[in-house]
């Protein structure tokens, strides 16, 4: 329990330490920030929590929602702060300048604000709501006005003699300018956009002649503008420094992690250096808790296969397998499962590279091969150290196969991955690494197969009636539809002009049976074992995603490029 705000509760007497470190917990399963579950708890009132962050800070608690604010004072601080960072100017002169936030601040944003403002910052507390209206009221809320701020940024930046004439080769003038003010605050609006887009990926690509910042949002790729090319090597070296890697080892990969709050939401980056023919491409994994959901009901599964996952979860040994692509949500579905089994009296142990989510409870283990600590090395310490289940992030060949299996085979429960097409190929996958038919049909319960298509979005979502040629594509009757409507998005502000907002998952989940276990046992083919399942009431991910479209989650397009 380090985090500032419960322990001035405990200081002035308004929470224990058991209580406290309660709290810390539920913040962090939940996806929350500590001042939000001190207040959905109701430890305290919203204005009885300012009062008593504001006597901690020796400042005041004020009523900003009452206050007529000139349009001088707004103009203190750029937009970009006021959304980064979710404070709001209230007074300002030459050398200074008074914000009103809801949150403590962080020391390090305060001195990283005194920097890039050039004035003396203070500040003093408000409610969420007031700070948060004010800001949208002098400063716009639109995603279009961000956009604009980083195209105007980016080109000033450009124009800007002393970033373009940095030196790449000399490490000094490279840390200057990453530490620029123009540079710390174009990194920041792009980690801000990203989170408020709910990005999954951030991508910082230098070209030859071209420089460019894309971020996938709903697994698309979308571009912004970026500034000129000189300004590449800064802007990573800003993003290098963020990540604790080294600005001047510019010849292997690195990979870094960055922990910060953005617009009040903590967020974490996993960050990843490729060195190109013409410098090195980042890419930035926005790992944003608060806006996964990692409560199995909430995962998207139809009831039949919900009923039949959540007994099969609790059998006593065997391996269950999720199934699909880079970016298919194997993960997230992994650890809803282990949520949902997390319990005082079962021991939970994960091997991952690298840990993703971080869940009270359960021995978390990062896979780093650098100093040795690979996944046979780590699998086999497992099994000395009682576990009931086990969670391998992926399984990558035979010695990881086969320690799976013996694990299965000597009472505990397995989960994993595997980067297969469907759920039938993960048994070829697996024998084709040379695991013994008999083991796998012995240990294997379940391989979930997955996907995950755009949704239209519900703005601008409009019904139609399928043409034949588009009943012909997925191969179903007008009969078959029961007239039930098709829909897709126009598209609109809301959705970018792409007709599609947020993602949803398709499934097919193959459940072992004596007949499957047969076929896999005899080495069948996969097409073989995937008819079998389909007599014995297996739903395909085409079928699952043809169930969404009747539903009207999503489009045919969608479905039958995914599946």
């Amino acid at each position: 329990m380090n985090d500032p705000i419960l322990q001035i509760l405990v200081q002035n007497g308004y929470l224990d330490e058991a209580s406290a470190q309660e709290l810390a917990d539920t913040a962090k399963t939940e996806g929350k920030s500590i001042r939000q579950a001190v207040l959905d708890q109701e430890v305290l009132s919203e204005d009885d929590l300012l009062g008593v962050l504001a006597a901690y800070q020796d400042t005041e608690a004020i009523d900003l929602g009452g206050m007529t604010i000139d349009t001088e004072v707004t103009e203190a601080i750029p937009a970009s702060t006021a959304r980064m960072y979710n404070v709001f100017p209230v007074a300002a002169d030459e050398s200074s300048v008074t914000l009103a936030t809801f949150d403590l601040v962080d020391p390090r944003i305060a001195d990283e604000m005194l920097f890039t403002l050039s004035k003396e910052v203070k500040f003093v507390f408000a409610r969420e709501k007031d700070v948060m209206d004010r800001i949208a009221q002098y400063y716009g809320d639109s995603n279009e006005s961000v956009a604009d701020m980083i195209k105007q940024l980016g080109e000033g930046m450009s124009d800007d003699e002393g970033l373009a004439s940095a030196n790449v080769n000399d490490i000094a003038s490279m840390e200057n300018a990453a530490n620029s003010s123009a540079i710390i605050r174009f990194v920041n609006l792009i980690l801000y956009q990203g989170v408020v887009d709910h990005a999954s990926d951030i991508h910082i690509e230098p070209f030859e002649n071209d420089f460019k910042i894309r971020y996938r949002v709903d697994g698309a790729l979308y571009e912004m503008k970026a500034p000129d090319v000189k300004m590449a090597p800064a802007i990573i070296s800003r993003v290098k420094i963020l990540s604790n890697l080294n600005i001047a080892e510019r010849r292997i990969p690195q990979d870094g992690r960055i922990a910060l709050t953005v617009a009040g939401r903590p967020v974490d980056l996993r960050v990843s250096c490729l060195p190109t023919a013409h410098g090195e491409s980042v890419v930035m994994r926005i790992l944003d808790q608060t806006t996964t959901s990692l409560d199995l009901e909430n995962v998207g599964f139809a009831e039949d296969i919900y009923e039949q996952i959540t007994m099969d979860i609790e059998k006593p040994n065997g391996i269950f397998i999720v199934t699909g692509p880079t970016g298919s949500g194997k993960t997230t579905t992994l650890y809803s499962v282990l949520r949902r089994i997390n319990t005082i009296d079962t021991k939970l142990l994960t091997a991952e590279e690298p840990v993703e989510y971080n869940v009270d409870g359960i021995v978390q283990v990062p896979i780093d091969a650098r100093v040795g600590n690979t996944f046979g090395k780590v699998l086999r310490a497992f099994l000395r150290q009682d576990p009931d289940v086990m969670m391998i992030g992926e399984i990558r060949d035979l010695e990881t196969a086969e320690i799976a299996v013996q694990a299965a085979l000597t009472g505990h429960f397995v989960f994993s991955t595997l980067h297969t097409n469907d759920a039938a190929g993960a048994v070829m996958r697996l024998i084709d690494m040379n695991v013994a038919p008999y083991l796998l049909a012995s240990t294997l319960e379940a391989v979930l197969g997955q996907r995950l298509v755009r949704t239209c979005c519900r703005e601008c979502r409009q019904s139609y009636e399928p043409d034949d040629e588009t009943l012909e594509r997925i191969e179903m009757t007008r009969d078959q539809i029961g007239g039930r409507p098709f829909y897709f998005g126009r598209g609109c502000k809301v959705c970018n002009g792409t007709g599609y907002k947020g993602r949803k998952g398709v499934f097919e989940y193959l459940r072992m049976s004596p007949p499957l276990r047969e076929l896999v046992n005899n080495k069948a083919p996969t097409l073989i074992i995937r008819e079998k399942a389909r007599e014995l009431g297996m739903r395909t991910m085409r079928e699952d995603g043809i169930r969404s479209i009747l539903d009207g989650y999503t489009t045919v397009d969608e479905v039958l490029r995914y599946t």
